[in-house]
């Protein structure tokens, strides 16, 4: 039996005790995931905990359960929102309507009541998911996947098998738009190794894939088909920039696939262009996103601008499936991997009973590759630099055992390099980031949005690093760096609190109070007192 989160919302402490204890939930199928005092406090939680259910009062401070409950529906629209409030007024009941909310339940609840609400309810939601998980549902979704036609040509697009003066022809004859002008590649990985018990995992990609069409694909004008155990989808956007938002968009759509229908899924955004005849390398660096799942984790969207920015060139050319397998490794997998691949391709490579111009030719591709590899990921050239037909003889003239042993310590330093960049550019990204809050923290617009923006990456991306490199989200580090320069200011000067506030990014004195107080422990006014300043 699901089990469905319940987010209370009241700023009366007691209501909601009582409601806790009116009915019992455990045996409705609900569980009580916390509660929130306020609409802004309960946002917060709605984003961090995606609960299946709301329950909210109408009348609180700082954001009022209308307000709360058009956000939830606008932001979150698979999460169901229930009203309960003492107000009996025509206009409240008709909003609500408007908005879509599953009850409007006034005050004081009784528990027969209650449980009525969330008897139904359960119900309600059990048939949306088991529409969703119902085998027959996901058979029919799989008939009804593109033409195979359709297929075909996006297929050998990505593929990069179409010439320039055939594109019009198979647009024209597969009825195929592209507005563009920019686009780009997703690839849209279910795993099939984390499936739920009696689920199919062909029949799960099969839903994933139609869920991600109903999710992103009016929005981004996105063409979609499968092609080797993936959904591919081809975006659309306005212009570049738009990317920051489509990974944010991909990242919710991840979430939402985990809690609705148990798949775990990762999608890889890769590079912009503005040739569809480019889209053969914006797939093959959205594939290469993907891999690095094993470095930032499952269930997000992971955009190769973001995560590589100095590790990968616009578009990486080598399509020799070893030394690209190779290279894989050098980015994600440990030292004694990097050994294993590297002595593997030269197994493969310099095979003894190969002619010796087959020999020279094999040390002048390696040589080649490598400083094509180190070139596109800012790599120091130094191991190449000087007369390049003097390294050229000086490897061929090495024993086996000796190139073996160049070749080895030339990855193993490729991969130091790039360990090194990542972290850097990590470090780099964050301290940008802190930098920008010290210069506008008075900003009230200052937002995860707004340092989103200034920073030209995605929300889900940048609050993963910023969380990883400082151990709080970027709302909290904000709130806490405003609290403190507040702090200061109710000890140095004798400004007035709402003043104060309103230097340190807050235009509501009220709120502003509450969350000093929950950082401090005291009111404004208390704590300067407490501390050696009165205010005046």
């Amino acid at each position: 039996m699901d089990i469905y989160t319940v987010l209370l919302v009241d700023d009366e402490e007691e209501v909601i005790q009582v409601i806790q204890k009116k009915i019992n939930w455990e045996g409705l199928g609900f569980s009580v995931i916390g509660y929130a005092n306020n609409g802004v406090k309960a946002l917060e939680m709605v984003e961090e905990y995606q609960p299946d259910v709301v329950m909210t009062d109408i009348r609180m401070p700082y954001m009022d359960g209308m307000e709360l409950s058009k956000r939830i529906k606008t932001e979150y629209p698979a999460t169901k929102v229930l009203i309960f409030t003492g107000f009996d007024e025509f206009e409240y009941a008709k909003e609500a309507v408007h908005l879509e909310v599953e009850e409007y339940i006034l005050k004081p609840v009784n528990s027969v009541e209650l449980t009525n609400v969330f008897t139904s309810l359960k119900i309600k939601l059990d048939q949306e998911i088991s529409e969703k998980r119902n085998a027959e549902t996901l058979k029919k979704y799989y008939m009804e996947s593109l033409p195979f036609l359709k297929t075909n040509f996006y297929t050998t697009l990505i593929e990069g098998r179409i010439r320039e003066n055939e594109v019009e022809k198979y647009l024209t004859d597969y009825q195929i738009t592209f507005e563009g002008p920019y686009y780009c590649c997703l690839v849209v990985h279910t795993s099939s190794t984390q499936v739920e018990k009696n689920m199919n995992p062909v029949l799960l990609a099969m839903s994933v894939q139609k869920q991600a069409k109903e999710f992103l694909g009016e929005k981004w004008k996105a063409k979609y088909f499968s092609y080797l155990g993936n959904t591919v989808m081809i975006a659309q956007l306005a212009n570049e920039s738009a990317v920051s938002e489509l990974t944010d968009d991909c990242d919710r759509f991840c979430r939402y696939a985990r809690r609705m229908i148990g798949a775990v899924v990762t999608v890889g955004v890769g590079w912009i262009c503005s040739n569809i005849l480019e889209l053969s390398q914006s797939y093959t660096s959205a594939r290469e996103a993907v891999s690095y799942r094993a470095l930032y984790g499952t269930s997000r969207a992971i955009n190769i601008k973001e995560i590589a920015p100095q590790e990968t060139g616009r578009f990486e050319t080598v399509n020799d499936t070893e030394i690209s397998s190779l290279f894989k490794v050098i980015r994600l997998s440990s030292k004694e991997d990097v050994i294993e691949e590297a002595n593997k391709y030269m197994d493969h490579i310099f095979q003894p009973s190969k002619s010796l111009q087959h020999h020279h030719i094999a040390v002048m591709e390696l040589v080649s590759i490598l400083y094509r590899f180190a070139a596109n990921n800012d790599i120091s050239t130094e191991a190449f630099s000087g007369d390049m037909g003097e390294l050229y003889g000086r490897l061929i003239e090495m024993a086996p055992d000796a190139l073996r042993k160049w070749f080895v310590d030339i990855c193993l330093a490729f991969q130091e390099n790039l360990i090194s960049s990542r972290n850097k550019s990590t470090k780099s990204f964050v301290l940008r980031a802190q930098e920008y809050v010290r210069d506008n923290y008075g900003n009230a617009e200052l937002s995860l949005d707004s340092i989103c923006e200034v920073l030209g990456v995605s929300n889900s991306y940048f609050s993963t690093i910023f969380k990883k490199e400082t151990g709080k989200s970027f709302i909290s580090y904000l709130t806490d760096y405003r609290m403190d320069q507040a702090a200061r200011r109710l000890l140095e000067t004798n400004e007035k609190s709402y003043i104060i506030a309103k230097e340190v990014g807050y235009t509501d004195p009220n709120y502003f109070s509450y969350v000093f107080k929950r950082r401090f422990g005291a009111a404004p006014s208390r704590y300067r007192t407490e501390h050696g300043k009165i205010e005046k």
